[in-house]
């Protein structure tokens, strides 16, 4: 039995790979975009409920100060 690699079926399997490789890489690139979003979501999250929880602070004392109880 003789094995032998068809060159032309060769050449077809290397460009799928460099194909597939440039695809991940682009995959890659995406997910880490879609990381740093994620984190700068998150930090403006937080800045929200801390800018909407001073602003109740503020309501809830300038009510209390107005009422006088």
């Amino acid at each position: 039995m003789s094995f032998e690699i068809d060159p032309v079926k060769y050449g077809q399997l290397w460009e799928k790979v460099d194909q597939q490789t440039a695809k991940i890489d682009k995959l890659e690139a995406g997910m880490e975009e879609l990381l740093a979003l994620a984190n700068k979501g998150r930090g403006g999250f937080w800045v929200g409920i801390m800018v909407v929880s001073a602003f109740s602070t503020l309501i809830g004392w300038a009510i209390h100060w107005i009422t006088g109880k």
